[in-house]
């Protein structure tokens, strides 16, 4: 079920999700589902001390949490026939992305120290968006019908400012209309990443 949007206020917040590293971990964990430190720091080729630390901090803001699901078993409660180990000190930690509409301040209430950390995040995370979707666009194989998935336009539009944010308003609510759990997904359906990007144009006067 769609969420009521979040504000992301907290600079301590936006500073532990602007770390290269922690971004990358939580874009794993919201693709791939639940993960312990292990299985990050291999996937991402990190160390897995590193990634236990970005996993606490991230948990401190609320991006990430423990859970007992695990990938491809469902949760952690115990199966039909399955041994119970007893409780270790060394107990396999799992976690998973916290869902959620979470949102910047805008750039207006922004105070300069906000609109530097917003600065380092939005490079990092465009920069690794771009790199990506070129990488895996190139990489697809020309029979894979897939390969046709890689959607991308561009346009201009006049709108008010009151229309920018209806605007940005419909295109999150036609993100959720798609948005479904796992039973009720058709079979063949993969999971599609999206960027949403709009900015005013230069005036005639300014530079470009």
């Amino acid at each position: 079920m769609p969420q009521d949007p979040v504000e992301l206020g907290d600079l301590a917040a936006l500073k532990a999700l602007a770390q290269p590293r922690r971004q990358r971990m939580l874009e794993h964990l919201t693709l791939h589902g639940p993960a312990t430190s292990a299985t990050l720091a291999r996937a991402l080729g990190l160390n897995t001390g590193s990634t236990s630390y970005h996993l606490r901090e991230l948990a401190r803001y609320g991006f990430v949490e423990e859970t007992d699901e695990k990938p491809g078993r469902g949760t952690g409660r115990q199966a039909e026939g399955e041994h119970r180990a007893e409780p270790s000190a060394h107990r396999e930690r799992w976690w998973r992305a916290v869902p959620g509409d979470r949102r910047f301040p805008p750039r207006s209430r922004q105070s300069p120290e906000t609109r530097h950390v917003m600065d380092e995040l939005n490079h990092h995370a465009y920069a690794a968006d771009l790199d990506l979707f070129e990488r895996l666009q190139r990489d697809a194989a020309a029979d894979d019908p897939w390969a046709d998935a890689f959607l991308y336009s561009r346009s201009t539009v006049r709108l008010t400012l009151p229309e920018v944010r209806e605007f940005f308003e419909e295109y999150i609510a036609l993100l959720n209309r798609y948005k479904r759990p796992e039973p009720e997904t058709p079979p063949g359906a993969r999971t599609l990443l999206t960027r949403f990007l709009a900015f005013p144009a230069p005036t005639a006067d300014s530079d470009p």
